[in-house]
């Protein structure tokens, strides 16, 4: 699901190790572990108010998959806080900004895999971008296509990480937009529903939501809190494997992203679903209310 451009964005500045940088200037090295390897991690932040929603979670994130490559981000937790809102004080942005973190390995002195030929710290990268959700895509929905290209086994590579290397959920896209769809809907090895190539997916059963085991995604901050918020308001809310069947049989479905939210489904191939059936319209709005809580409690540098 992308945005519609946002021209105020050819004059952003980028934050590059920490120093602001016209969007032509926004450069790395042709040396860098993300650039040669996709040997780092990254987060997806959204601006509200201007405060970062629930970025405690994102840096829990952050920090859990750079500790789990061996990678050291070179900052502290504060630090990364910090060159966030700088980087947003300098573009006076404060409301629909969607952000890029993203941290690489560092410059590699030559192009090879081993990390003991790293020579720098880590690359850290801010790219703040005004980005709205399409007009009226909470109405009108998605429309998903499922496709050959599966989640892998987390012995190749552990979906959990959300790291530079997006060749699989790439291939996924591409066969999706072929298809005529927004986005893909991705199996697990098993054949059992794993999550969409750039949102996680959910299906509504008889008052029932449900989502995969989560053993073959990313640990997704929006899909946590759909989680919560429904269980909060006392709706039943399974994580567990199911199938195709199950889907196509659904009464609602939609999609969970940073980006956008919760956003309502309206067709799996070929196959049309209630959008913005009462479900989802219930966990927009207390999504929404969760948003407004979580930047007022915060406390910004």
């Amino acid at each position: 699901m992308h945005d519609v451009s946002d021209p105020r964005n050819a004059s952003i500045l980028i934050n590059v190790n920490g120093e602001l940088k016209p969007r032509a200037e926004a450069v790395v090295s042709v040396f860098d572990s993300g650039f040669m390897l996709g040997d780092g991690v990254w987060e997806g932040l959204r601006v509200h108010k201007g405060r970062i929603a629930f970025l405690g979670r994102h840096l829990d994130r952050l920090f859990e998959g750079a500790k789990a490559i061996a990678m050291d981000v070179g900052l502290t937790r504060e630090a990364v806080t910090e060159r966030l809102y700088q980087t947003l004080d300098a573009n006076g942005m404060d409301e629909g900004v969607h952000v890029r973190l993203m941290v690489t390995r560092g410059v590699r002195s030559t192009p090879y895999q081993d990390p003991r030929v790293v020579v720098t710290p880590a690359t850290v990268v801010v790219v703040p971008e005004y980005k709205q959700p399409p007009e009226g895509v909470n109405e009108h929905g998605l429309k998903l296509f499922t496709v050959h290209v599966r989640r892998g086994d987390p012995a190749v590579q552990d979906q959990k990480i959300n790291s530079h290397s997006k060749l699989n959920c790439i291939l996924a896209s591409i066969q999706a937009t072929q298809a005529g769809a927004d986005e893909a809907l991705m199996l697990d090895p098993h054949g059992f529903v794993a999550t969409c190539n750039s949102t996680h997916f959910f299906i509504v059963r008889s008052g029932e939501v449900w989502t995969s085991s989560g053993k073959y995604c990313l640990g997704g901050i929006t899909r946590g809190l759909a989680l919560e918020i429904a269980r909060e308001a006392g709706i039943p809310a399974i994580e567990k494997d199911f199938s195709l069947t199950d889907v196509y049989g659904a009464d609602e479905a939609f999609v969970t992203g940073t980006f956008a939210g919760i956003v309502p489904v309206r067709e799996i191939d070929g196959r049309g679903l209630t959008c913005r059936g009462p479900m989802v319209e219930r966990l927009q709005q207390l999504y929404a209310d969760r948003v407004e809580r979580d930047v007022m409690e915060q406390n910004r540098p």
